[in-house]
């Protein structure tokens, strides 16, 4: 008879403690390039007289993406400007920083993203959620309406 290896055992909980971990970790990295983004962004739009940008975007089953950017000059819809921004962001497990240069749309994009995905990683997934960002270039203030989708089921039993 031959030995059989002891079964692997997984411990769940540490691998998830391990993962909130990491992705404190990589939150914390993402700070200096989020004030950055954000100073850059409301910079480029005040200097083209943008006052407001509504970001929307829908997701679910394991798909999500922005609907529409809608910029705004003091209540009139507006085009954003031309320009190109620079976007800095953290690479995930690592010290280095991504900077990519994009075009002001891009921009704003990338960075909702970058914001969803701290705040609420896997809004994609599953039922999925949907919502907005405002941005506010007055202010320098972004505010997100997060609405989250969920299927639920009620179970009763019965004996006659």
């Amino acid at each position: 008879m031959t030995d059989k290896p002891d079964p692997q055992v997984i411990d769940i909980n540490a691998i998830v403690a391990r993962h909130f971990a990491e992705q404190a970790e990589h939150n914390l990295r993402a700070e200096a390039p989020r004030r950055a983004n954000k100073a850059a962004l409301f910079d480029t739009l005040a200097a083209a007289g943008i006052t407001q940008v509504i970001v929307t975007f829908d997701g679910s089953g394991d798909s999500g993406q922005v609907e529409e950017i809608d910029a705004r000059a003091g209540g009139e819809v507006a085009d954003l400007p031309e320009a190109e921004i620079a976007i800095c962001s953290p690479v995930w497990g690592s010290d280095k920083i991504k900077r990519s240069t994009m075009c002001v749309e891009a921009a704003i994009e990338q960075f909702a993203y970058d914001l969803l995905a701290e705040t609420h990683g896997g809004w994609e997934n599953n039922d999925g959620a949907f919502g907005e960002f405002t941005f506010d270039v007055a202010t320098r203030s972004i505010s997100l309406d997060y609405n989250e989708r969920f299927t639920s089921s009620e179970y009763y039993s019965h004996e006659f």
